[in-house]
């Protein structure tokens, strides 16, 4: 190619980073109408449609527990105009053999949401703190049962995390696999489980009836929508963490224009007091990172994610 044809490549293709969008944008999720994913992702898409002046399309690709819609968004032209939303999962289902697709291999353009886990017990239970229920795990291993996702799911990984963080064999506490955080919780309401590790605004409705008692939250601060519930930090002096995040995020080679356009857009649209009513509503935290801390943080969390599903035997 020569010298003049190449300049002029180049200045077309900034020319059409200038103007980017020139078209609907696709904004991919990877699980089904209706759940906290979808909502964030609608209310984001509405706003982000006022930013750039163009369409944002909400479409729900489910299947092969989140592989589809995260195949579908990794494998989109780098051109911007189809994105998704990243979750939790991609730490977490190469490691149990279902897909080769890892943070790695998308654009992270930002954090918008992170969901810590919760412990949270029924009313009537005798352990009134994460000191108690712990020490109670240590001196009956075996005896305790738990719940809150299926077998390796991420709020099973965070109750592993916080066992190992404090010394405790994964096995003390039974891990009693389950299809989400509602029936756990309709579990644990029954006598069947003594403990649900889930987020907090998944139990709200019955921490809200006065049937369960949130214990604590793993996070570095109170959650918002129960300021009251002490952190690890506080109880038992610990840092353990994992939070469920929400990604938005395109396929590896975005335009560092278009990359740029949508940061921006995505800032103000989370800046905005629409998503945060709206997101307070939900009872969900509204956080924030940048492209670079996003990634950072995607990296550090699938890291995680290894080292305790190889303790537990789920890591292929």
């Amino acid at each position: 190619m020569s010298k003049w044809l190449s300049g002029l490549v180049l200045l077309w293709t900034i020319a059409a980073q200038a103007q980017y969008p020139q078209r609907p944008i696709q904004l991919i999720v990877p699980w089904g109408a209706g759940g906290g994913t979808d909502a964030t992702a609608r209310i984001l898409a509405s706003l982000m449609e006022k930013e750039l002046g163009q369409p944002v399309n909400v479409v729900n690709r489910t299947g092969g527990s989140g592989v589809v819609g995260h195949q579908a968004i990794a494998s989109a032209a780098p051109d911007g105009y189809t994105l998704g939303m990243i979750t939790v999962e991609i730490s977490m289902m190469h490691w149990m053999g279902i897909t080769s697709l890892k943070p790695a291999d998308y654009t992270a353009l930002a954090l918008v949401n992170a969901d810590p886990a919760g412990l949270s017990v029924r009313s009537d239970s005798p352990y009134r703190s994460v000191k108690e229920l712990l020490a109670a795990v240590r001196e009956n291993p075996g005896r305790l049962k738990a719940s809150g996702t299926g077998q390796g799911g991420i709020w099973h990984l965070a109750l592993v995390g916080l066992l190992r963080d404090q010394g405790i064999a994964p096995s003390a506490l039974r891990w009693v696999p389950a299809q989400g955080a509602a029936p756990s919780l309709m579990e644990l309401v029954s006598g069947g489980v003594d403990v649900v590790a889930c987020s907090l605004p998944e139990a709200r409705a019955l921490i809200d009836a006065g049937k369960v008692r949130p214990l604590v939250v793993m996070d570095a601060n109170p959650p918002a929508l129960y300021p009251d519930v002490p952190t690890l930090k506080k109880e038992i002096g610990s840092d353990w963490k994992v939070p469920a995040f929400r990604v938005v995020g395109g396929p590896l080679g975005l335009p560092s224009g278009v990359q740029q356009r949508l940061g921006t857009a995505l800032r103000n649209a989370h800046a905005s007091k629409e998503f945060r009513d709206f997101m307070a509503q939900r009872g969900f935290n509204v956080s924030w990172a940048d492209a670079a801390e996003t990634a950072r943080m995607m990296a550090a969390i699938d890291a995680d994610m290894g080292v305790l599903m190889k303790a537990v035997g789920l890591a292929r």
